[in-house]
């Protein structure tokens, strides 16, 4: 059973920032072999997905966040990382790290899609205040 555990969460003032951390077990995941993203539950809707990242470096981000957030990982440390930053009320939710077997996206809008996902976190949660 692949294992992924999120941190960084937490409370922020409008327009700071946070850094999500997504550590798969390495023993069951290799985050370099595959797919990863973030998605977030927004309180009242459905999950949405955030950022993405395949093997060959695509990295789909959805509108809301583009320019905003960036997705990234550390292959020898076996983690998935989202620097969030000039955070918005809006961006308050859970928020998931999730991994896939499949090593692209394709179309390239896939990565963004609950459907391609194989393994889930728990979620962190990050509130934002104005």
């Amino acid at each position: 059973q692949v294992q992924l555990v999120e941190s960084g969460g937490g409370s922020v003032q409008a327009g700071g920032s946070l850094r999500l951390s997504c550590t798969a077990s390495e023993s069951t995941y290799k985050i370099s072999g595959g797919s990863m993203g973030w998605f977030r539950r927004v309180l009242g809707q459905g999950r949405e997905g955030v950022a993405a990242i395949d093997t060959s470096g695509q990295t789909p981000y959805a509108g809301s966040v583009k320019g905003r957030f960036t997705i990234s990982q550390d292959n020898a440390k076996n983690t998935l990382y989202l620097q969030m930053n000039s955070l918005k009320p809006e961006d308050t939710g859970m928020y998931y790290c999730a991994a896939s077997l499949g090593r692209y996206f394709f179309p390239y809008s896939q990565g963004l899609r609950e459907s391609l996902y194989d393994y889930w976190g728990q979620g962190t949660q990050v509130t934002v205040s104005s």
